[in-house]
């Protein structure tokens, strides 16, 4: 899938001639990880990129790639089988890692990202499924899914792809999660 794009978007946004997202191809790891290295987020090494690009070519999971006039701006995979065993049981596959540069957002390219995720799950099936954290650093993401449809599954909290118990202690971190459902089709 390849979107093309000439246009400003969002408040104060550049103008960019060409916005693409494609699915990962073999050099993208190398290149994926290069433009994530100055945030120094764990698991977003070359490394992680090249398993994300083996998974898919085992069919186990969906990348897709998002370029700005050929500058890396994000990526996003889904997982077809989801570690999260409500969404497994219900065949709901999981959008599992949205990630857009601080320079590219509120520029469309998140939304561009989720429209060929869902696109792909909709091929598939009727729903799709994500997870976003529970602290501020996922405001923009709490957004964006509110405003595509994107309703909680009902069954509380998960952590580390777990329902939370009442009386459970978690840990609120990037593994504590509010789980999510939309219908893509």
């Amino acid at each position: 899938m390849a979107v093309e794009m000439t246009a400003t978007m969002g408040a104060g946004a550049r103008n960019f001639h060409r916005m693409e997202i494609l699915p990962f191809r073999p050099g993208d790891p190398a290149r994926i990880a290069a433009a994530f290295a100055p945030l120094g987020w764990p698991g977003k090494d070359e490394a992680a990129f090249r398993r994300y690009l083996d998974q898919q070519e085992q069919g186990e999971r969906a990348t897709f790639l998002a370029t700005v006039d050929d500058a890396v701006a994000g990526y996003v995979t889904v997982l077809w089988r989801s570690r999260y065993a409500p969404f497994r049981e219900r065949d709901v596959p999981e959008i599992a890692d949205l990630n857009v540069l601080d320079g590219f957002r509120r520029r469309g390219i998140g939304n561009a990202l989720l429209d060929a995720a869902e696109a792909a799950i909709g091929e598939r099936g009727p729903t799709s499924g994500l997870g976003v954290g529970l602290y501020a650093d996922y405001a923009a993401a709490h957004r964006i899914y509110l405003a595509r449809g994107y309703r909680p599954d009902g069954l509380g909290v998960a952590y580390a792809h777990v329902t939370a118990e009442p009386g459970q202690s978690v840990r609120v971190d990037d593994d504590l999660n509010l789980m999510m459902t939309r219908e893509v089709r």
